[in-house]
């Protein structure tokens, strides 16, 4: 959990930490929340929960064009955000109950953000453990730099590409047998990535 106390604040946290759910409070002291909403919208599809003083429908209708989930207005009590924050998540799949992804011998818990390979646990960082998620994720599709970038270290990352390569290295040398010869984690040349189970 981690709190952000501006639009701004907030748009470069959900970049980089990458949460299950925003709930977002809509008087924010640098902007309207509303432009928080449709800036994060445009490179996120994680559940957002409004808070809100404002009653008014037309603004409850707005935040939800804007890709809000749900909206609740102040003052209420903490069952129901509770119960609301349930909900969204279970709607936008962050609780799986089939979290383990399995390919060759490695294994990849995601809730319990643990990989084994060989039975042996392999030790990521944090960002390393993301890019394996985002990957991992898609199996089959070619994901993109820029894509990546995006999913993993955020938006202000696109133009280091540079990142995703070091990454994807590492990852390979981790968990595939051959590391040169790649058989899981594929280069798309001039592309991106594609991951094979």
């Amino acid at each position: 959990v981690f709190e952000a106390s501006t639009c701004e604040r907030g748009l470069i946290e959900a970049g980089t930490r990458k949460p299950d759910l925003v709930i977002l409070d809509l008087g924010l002291p640098d902007g309207d929340g509303m432009d928080f909403l449709r800036a994060f919208r445009s490179w996120s599809k994680v559940a957002v929960i409004v808070l809100s003083a404002r009653s008014d429908e037309l603004v409850k209708v707005a935040a939800l064009d804007l890709g809000a989930d749900d909206y609740l207005s102040k003052p209420f009590g903490v069952a129901e955000l509770l119960a609301r924050v349930r909900v969204a998540l279970r709607r936008h799949g962050a609780v799986d109950t089939s979290s383990v992804v399995r390919f060759g011998t490695v294994a990849i818990d995601m809730n319990k953000r643990v990989v084994s390979k060989d039975g042996e646990v392999v030790h990521l960082t944090a960002m390393e453990f993301r890019l394996l998620c985002a990957v991992v994720r898609s199996p089959g599709a070619v994901l993109t730099h820029r894509q990546l970038l995006r999913d993993v270290w955020g938006p202000s990352a696109v133009e280091n590409g540079h990142y995703v390569r070091v990454y994807m290295g590492r990852l390979r040398h981790r968990l595939e047998d051959d590391p040169a010869r790649p058989r899981h984690f594929l280069t798309e040349t001039g592309l991106g990535y594609r991951f094979l189970p």
